[in-house]
């Protein structure tokens, strides 16, 4: 053999193994549909999903799909998977409540056993889901539940336990977890409750998620995202339309949030759209563990959003909320820019057994959620909170803002405003307050309201309008 055919085959060897190693480099896709799944949005798929999800994890493999409608229970992401759903799929969640079996998670700030979610993702690491399909809750029966219940429980005192006693399936659930990617393009909607929560998990990246929760009706409770006592979590590019909370910070209610005390710290939310919600960013009403170091910016917010920037609390939460900043929002047409409540929706804030309650009866959760809050540890306190750039046209009101005179919102600062409304709205409860560089425009030339507040500084007067100019004939 020449040196010149040595040197060819020699060559040829090292081309092949190249492709060997790049074929056996290249992640495996698995496709439900060769372990069982229908994907006909009739037969029920979960034990099909589930199987393929727990082969590929060993291998740290993908899990995908063929077109399809596929009509699932609560399935569990392992470590190392990537659940893929493409464009043309769609995972829909059935109405038996028995396809979520419960599990110990955490619901409204308390710790508690509740239906899983449509997906979960718990006690897992490097996982992601993705793709540009739809995941769809089918949530309209666990609305029914609710609204139900509701109307029952509300004429006896029991408000507050609605959200509780009716167990509503969330479509998505990230809990215990860390260096989870989720998003894609996916779209989320008709979730049965909250759509995405994060909770008690760290480096978590949601990027690129689509949520329609106001498709067949309007779902009570149906968040957007959820970033409850977590840390290292970045959101962006989420396109929401939701029947409450949008984006928004918890960390835990009442006396089962304090003994927790885990804080919600070390989150970035940026660059999204809110359509439908409460807000364009909520902090709270969940506050007991704390928020810390916490950056939003790049969020616009169209009509149909009530609030701009919402704090909300109340006297029985507690926490501690410092180094929040909250930057270039633009808002069209929402109702208040600036809201703040430290007393938010008493009837269901305040857990009262009624009288006669059989208390050896009773959920073992209205136990946490009915016990008393010592006064001064109730109290939230609100302090270092920098809010700038914010762009608002189309506004009821201005501000409405109001706390405690023994719990001020304190040392806030406000720069660069730009808001357009038919009335200024009141400040109360706040000290050690500054703006500058701000524009009032107020259609009934009012002046915001400040009462029970100290050092309260630069808060610009309002203008008119400029008026609209007839055009030349």
């Amino acid at each position: 053999m020449n040196r010149c055919t040595m040197k060819f085959r020699a060559a040829i060897f090292a081309c092949a193994m190249a492709i060997a190693s790049t074929a056996m480099a290249a992640p495996k896709i698995l496709f439900v549909n060769d372990f069982g799944a229908k994907g006909d949005s009739t037969t029920l798929d979960t034990a099909a999903i589930q199987k393929s999800i727990d082969k590929a994890a060993p291998k740290k493999e993908t899990v995908s799909f063929k077109p399809g409608t596929y009509l699932t229970g609560a399935i569990f992401l392992k470590s190392g998977v990537t659940l893929d759903v493409p464009e043309g799929v769609t995972l829909t969640g059935s109405q038996h409540i028995e396809d979520y079996p419960e599990h110990a998670t955490r619901i409204a700030g308390i710790e508690m056993t509740w239906p899983t979610a449509l997906i979960n993702i718990r006690d897992a690491h490097d996982v992601t889901l993705t793709g540009k399909g739809t995941i769809d809750g089918n949530g309209a029966v666990w609305w029914k539940v609710y609204n139900d219940l509701r109307a029952v429980y509300t004429p006896k005192g029991l408000r507050w336990a609605s959200d509780y006693d009716a167990k509503r399936v969330r479509l998505s659930l990230i809990q215990n977890s860390y260096n989870v990617h989720f998003g894609g393009g996916i779209t989320l909607k008709r979730s049965g409750f909250w759509t995405v929560q994060v909770l008690y998990s760290h480096d978590v990246v949601i990027d690129g998620v689509i949520i329609r929760n106001n498709e067949g009706g309007r779902g009570p409770s149906t968040d957007g995202i959820d970033i409850d006592s977590s840390r290292g979590i970045d959101v962006s590019h989420a396109d929401i339309d939701a029947n409450d909370d949008a984006l928004c910070l918890k960390s835990g209610r009442d006396s089962d949030g304090l003994r927790v005390n885990r804080p919600t710290e070390d989150i970035k939310i940026h660059d999204s759209i809110i359509r439908r919600g409460a807000a364009a960013i909520t902090v709270g009403s969940e506050t007991s563990g704390g928020f810390h170091n916490i950056e939003v910016w790049n969020l616009t917010a169209e009509a149909g959003a009530g609030n701009g920037v919402l704090f909300k609390s109340a006297h029985t939460r507690g926490g501690t909320a410092t180094d929040i900043r909250i930057h270039d929002l633009t808002l069209t047409g929402v109702a208040v820019p600036i809201s703040m409540t430290m007393n938010w929706n008493p009837s269901y804030s305040y857990a009262i057994l009624p009288p006669g309650t059989d208390t050896k009866t009773m959920p073992p959760y209205w136990v946490p959620l009915t016990t008393p809050v010592p006064e001064a540890q109730g109290r939230p306190h609100f302090s270092g909170i920098h809010i700038w750039n914010i762009k608002a046209t189309g506004a009821r009101r201005a501000f409405s803002v109001e706390a405690y005179k023994d719990a001020p919102l304190t040392g806030f600062k406000f720069d660069h405003l730009d808001i357009q409304a038919a009335s200024a709205g009141s400040i109360a409860d706040a000290k050690d307050w500054s703006f500058s560089d701000d524009k009032l425009t107020i259609a009934d030339g009012s002046a915001v309201r400040v009462s029970d507040s100290t050092n309260v500084t630069g808060l610009p007067a309002a203008t008119a309008p400029t008026p609209a100019v007839a055009p030349a004939h």
